[in-house]
């Protein structure tokens, strides 16, 4: 199969030819249903002119898929552990599934369910044979079925092909364009380079003890150059800094934002905004509120499933309104949380975005994203494209523990106060100091 550099976008080029992996838990060529439905499809998608790559039992799918970019992935009867599994645990390109037999596994639904769920979050669509099938997955692993019955009949494998290039090309056509707004990323390409943490907690947050002034003066001397202050279903600390910021702190922009917990669809954070949002919305409602006042729409920690956060379907849902999404996280339990989400903002295109999630000074700066200097949330959105995110080691234990030690045990209401709060001194800032051979003393 061609690499994908070869060939035309299929977005840019409608109705151009696309390059597809079918993967089946079979050896090819073994005579059965699956392989049946896979040769059928196969062939008539070849003689439309689209890349074919068929992967079996047998083979090395990091090898086969290694040099191919395919623009879809279609595995069939995924379930763990096979070949298929194995796909989806390699691809990072739009996914379809397709379960054939109306059969229960109780290895995959008892023994390996876990790791059944987590590749099945992967899945951008899913098909099912037979009626049977859909009904019986739907009581195991909950997500929207299509149906896509084989040939037979009157039916041939014509229409089976329509029926899937039509969900192929309904994928492709969700992911994000990422040329964004040339003339707005040329405008800013002269400006400095400024680095920036884009989510972070004072104490109007009902979890966080940190002071506004405390995280302004923490931010300075830590080199950033904007901070997006993101309390919990709170604008009135972000209001708070970025005033005191314009009249004290030239140098320091706030972003003025809002970590919304919606009613059951988890968290989402509105950048660039003037007016708190109220909690307790629908995501659609929420998402709406933020574009009401010209915000951006950010998902925090997408995959951490020890925060509220949107499940699969629900993240699926709103892939268009996404305008950032958070792919590293330092405060996330398991790296694989993280990794999830950079999987997800690649294959749709989505602007990558970063923060520390600080609740506490300390931990203030960990991640830092630099872009060109940026006015209003059009030009940092383009400045976000061409980002570069840069993490910094924080012991996460440490620095949970200060969160617990300022706020465990205290009245569950915003603006707590930490008995003689101060700025915590040190980072980027200081560093170059020392290289200029200025003094600077103190622990970070």
């Amino acid at each position: 199969m061609a690499p994908r550099s070869r060939r035309a976008d299929p977005e840019a080029v409608p109705g151009a030819p696309l390059s597809i992996a079918q993967v089946a838990p079979h050896r090819r060529g073994t005579p059965n249903a699956v392989n049946g439905f896979v040769d059928g499809v196969s062939a008539e998608l070849e003689r439309r002119g689209h890349e074919l790559l068929r992967i079996g039992a047998g083979e090395s799918v990091k090898r086969r898929m290694s040099g191919a970019a395919p623009d879809i992935v279609h595995v069939h009867e995924p379930f763990a552990p096979s070949v298929s599994s194995a796909a989806l645990r390699h691809s990072h390109a739009l996914n379809v599934a397709t379960f054939h037999r109306a059969q229960e596994r109780l290895f995959s639904i008892q023994v390996a369910r876990p790791l059944v769920e987590i590749f099945f979050g992967r899945l951008d669509a899913r098909t099912v044979a037979a009626p049977a099938t859909g009904e019986l997955l739907e009581r195991y692993f909950p997500g929207s079925y299509q149906l896509v019955e084989p040939a037979g009949g009157e039916r041939e494998w014509a229409t089976v092909a329509d029926e899937l290039e039509a969900i192929y090309r309904r994928l492709l056509a969700r992911r994000h364009d990422p040329a964004g707004d040339p003339a707005v990323r040329e405008r800013i390409a002269a400006r400095p380079l400024i680095e920036v943490d884009l989510h972070m907690h004072t104490d109007h947050s009902t979890d966080c003890a940190t002071p506004v002034r405390v995280l302004l003066e923490t931010a300075r001397d830590r080199g950033l150059g904007a901070i997006a202050i993101t309390d919990h279903n709170e604008v009135s600390g972000a209001l708070e800094a970025r005033k005191i910021a314009e009249e004290e702190m030239g140098d320091l922009k706030v972003i003025v934002a809002e970590e919304v917990k919606t009613a059951e669809q988890g968290e989402v954070i509105g950048l660039f905004l003037e007016q708190k949002i109220p909690r307790g919305m629908t995501m659609a409602e929420t998402i709406a509120a933020i574009r009401e006042q010209g915000g951006l729409v950010y998902v925090p920690h997408p995959f951490d499933r020890l925060h509220s956060v949107p499940d699969y379907e629900h993240l699926l849902d709103i892939v268009e309104e996404i305008d950032i999404l958070e792919v590293f996280n330092p405060r996330v339990a398991l790296t694989s949380f993280n990794e999830e989400a950079e999987r997800f903002a690649g294959k749709y295109r989505i602007v990558p975005g970063a923060g520390s999630d600080s609740h506490v000074a300390q931990g203030l700066g960990s991640v830092r994203v630099r872009i060109h200097d940026f006015d209003g949330p059009a030009e940092f959105l383009e400045a976000m494209r061409d980002a570069d995110i840069t993490r910094k080691h924080k012991n996460l234990v440490y620095v949970q523990a200060l969160k617990l030690l300022q706020t465990t045990g205290r009245p569950k209401a915003a603006k707590r106060s930490v008995p003689d709060a101060k700025p915590v001194r040190g980072g980027q800032r200081r560093r170059r100091r020392r290289a200029a051979g200025g003094a600077a003393g103190g622990k970070s």
